[in-house]
């Protein structure tokens, strides 16, 4: 496991009475499946999505961590099928230490929920409502758990009125935003400045987050945090001046708390990737066969394509020659990577020969007339779908032409 980055706040002089280390997880999400995969990536999929859930355990080993949080979400959804849930719940229950999971809107504590045959096992707690757990005495755990799959206020007040502060070890798990990214004032946001007042006061020493699959701090305190999902579930845009999608997932938070008194703490968090595979969204533009290459070998690149998606999209204007050596590259690596395919909504590229290659075509009569058909077809930019089958007409009958009779 490598480290990615260590983050450490205080508060007062540290000479921690108390201190506790555990891993802060969550959106494991077991069931999820992917349209663009192929049967057998998916199955590949599914095997690392728990092999990143028991690579939890292994951190917890290598750390001293006490336990497993996990803020919400373990599973998709509330049904099942009963080889998912069988598979999931061996590797959760093979977990060194003990795990506390916290029903999140994918899987909300409705009767029947998935998370009730979790509970089952012996390893396993469910934060079931916001009464503070005690892992040991002076740590603690309060849940902020979905009841139902939409909440209607502020779970995370909900579950911290009525606390005082606490010399105890103290850790909220809440899974939801504090940020509405609609505009509208949705009644189940997470209200940051609460959180970082409870945190001030002693209330809490560290919020653990879920929601958003990518790892990260919020707010100015450096205790309230995202774990990010510890396997990818989604692409990360990597387009020129696009901050998108999953910048930071397949992460763990090792967190550590020291605490003397309930105005004296520290915390540090420490990220620790623990996922292996890589969705990326990619754009090129292209001009030449230079281009062309370098694309190619962007892709190339990459070190495990099995366990590697890539979604991209091509601008700019190909000739015949630099068409073919894009079309036949692409069409060698597409069963080499986990999945590879064009996002046709961003695709314009454009077919134009020049002068010269046009000369060069041993085509005559009704060949001639059908390809320069063809490559008014290919340049329509309104139909990016018939475009492109007019550009694979169009390679074939110049790979024909180019054959030996």
């Amino acid at each position: 496991m490598t480290s990615s980055a260590q983050f450490t706040t205080s508060a007062g002089a540290h000479s921690g009475a108390q201190h506790v280390t555990f891993i802060h997880s969550s959106d494991f999400q077991l069931g999820m499946t992917r349209w663009f995969l192929e049967d057998d990536a998916q199955s590949r999929f599914n095997d690392s999505r728990l092999r990143a859930i028991a690579r939890l355990g292994d951190l917890a080993t290598e750390t001293g961590a006490e336990f497993i949080v996990v803020a919400g979400d373990v599973f998709d959804a509330n049904a099942l099928n009963p080889q998912t849930m069988d598979r999931a719940l061996e590797v959760l229950g093979a977990l060194p230490v003990p795990v506390y999971l916290l029903p999140g809107n994918h899987d909300a504590l409705l009767p029947g929920a998935a998370l009730e045959r979790a509970a089952q096992r012996d390893n396993i707690t469910v934060l079931a409502d916001s009464t503070p757990v005690e892992v040991r005495p002076g740590i603690e755990l309060v849940g902020a758990p979905l009841l139902a799959r939409y909440a209607t206020e502020d779970l995370a007040a909900k579950a911290l009125a009525g606390l005082e502060p606490t010399d105890a070890i103290r850790i909220l798990v809440a899974h939801g935003q504090c940020e509405d990214r609609s505009g509208e004032n949705k009644p189940d946001r997470i209200d940051l400045s609460g959180l970082e007042a409870a945190l001030g006061a002693g209330v809490i020493d560290y919020v653990a987050m879920g929601d958003t699959h990518s790892a990260g701090p919020i707010g100015a305190t450096g205790r309230v945090w995202f774990s990010g999902a510890p396997e990818v579930t989604d692409f990360h845009d990597r387009r020129d001046n696009v901050e998108g999608g999953e910048v930071n997932s397949g992460k763990a938070l090792v967190v550590g708390v020291d605490k003397r008194s309930a105005a004296d703490s520290e915390v540090s968090v420490d990220e620790r990737t623990v996922g292996e595979w890589t969705f990326d969204a990619l754009h090129f533009e292209v001009s030449d066969s230079s281009d062309v290459k370098d694309l190619l070998d962007q892709l190339e690149a990459y070190p495990e394509k099995s366990r590697t998606v890539v979604k991209y999209s091509i601008a700019g204007t190909l000739g015949l020659e630099a068409t073919r050596e894009l079309e036949e590259g692409l069409a060698a690596k597409e069963n080499v990577f986990g999945a590879l395919y064009e996002r046709e909504r961003l695709m314009d590229l454009h077919l134009e020969p020049s002068d010269e290659e046009l000369t060069d075509l041993p085509l005559s009569g009704y060949a001639r007339d059908a390809m320069s058909t063809l490559l008014e077809m290919a340049s329509v930019p309104t139909d990016p779908e018939g475009a492109a089958s007019a550009r694979d007409a169009v390679n074939l009958l110049f790979r024909l032409s180019k054959e030996p009779n």
